[in-house]
């Protein structure tokens, strides 16, 4: 059964969202599709290494999370319920994060 996200968990993580510019691109990017690290960092012309803190960082608090994790290569991450809860309410805030 999921465990549906409290306003605490999403609001207590919204600020960690917005102050990054990674982490927001990152979880934006994976809120439409589940991708690669390479794919991500193709698309939101982030860094490998900028999107691979993102990634790790967001893993820890449940935002991300990976569908392979014993692939050596080639892991696929996508939002849990919690990311998508947290890009669902920064677009419904008009949340716009400088380029």
């Amino acid at each position: 059964m999921k465990i549906k996200p409290t306003e605490d968990e999403i609001w207590g993580n919204i600020g960690y969202i917005k102050i990054s510019q990674s982490r927001y691109k990152t979880l934006k990017c994976l809120s439409s599709e589940n991708l690669m690290p390479t794919e991500i960092s193709k698309k939101t012309r982030l860094t490998p290494a900028q999107v691979s803190v993102a990634l790790k960082d967001m893993k820890k608090k449940r935002i991300v999370r990976c569908m392979n994790e014993e692939a050596a290569k080639g892991r696929i991450y996508q939002c849990t319920d919690l990311g998508l809860r947290i890009i669902e309410t920064l677009d419904e805030t008009g949340f716009n994060p400088k380029d």
